[in-house]
């Protein structure tokens, strides 16, 4: 073999692992500790969809003023959140309070995701077999 061969091979095999590396990016998601129902449910939506993905959340309670008295609401938020993304998220930083700021991050968790999605397929067509559409009378 000619080395420029070799070093051509070697250039495509060092290409094709930087095509395979995945970049996971943190992203962040602000709450408040007296959010509204829909804000919250919009917002919890987004981390559902950053943890599709496969990007890192950041949640982080922002206490002001006397808020800063009840970390036990924020807490709660937190695990409300956690809650609603069991099956897509697992905790990597358990809740815990930054000076007015209660942080956790949660990261995409892949099994739960490749599970999720064999039941979805399954479901949809549980013996493997195309839906045969109706014939419609005339």
């Amino acid at each position: 073999m000619d080395y420029g061969k070799f070093k051509y091979e070697a250039a495509q095999r060092v290409k094709e692992s930087r095509r395979r590396a995945t970049n996971v990016a943190i992203k962040e998601m602000k709450y408040r500790p007296k959010i509204s129902e829909g804000d919250f449910d919009t917002k919890t939506r987004k981390v559902g969809q950053f943890l599709g993905h496969g990007h890192k959340v950041k949640i982080t309670i922002m206490f002001r003023g006397r808020e800063m008295a009840h970390p036990e609401l924020g807490k709660r938020i937190l695990d409300k959140i956690a809650e609603q993304l069991h099956p897509l998220a697992k905790i990597e930083a358990h809740p815990k309070l930054d000076g007015r700021n209660m942080i956790m991050v949660l990261a995409p968790d892949k099994r739960a995701q490749q599970a999720a999605a064999k039941a979805a397929a399954s479901e949809a067509h549980p013996n493997g077999d195309q839906p045969v559409p109706s014939e419609q009378e005339s």
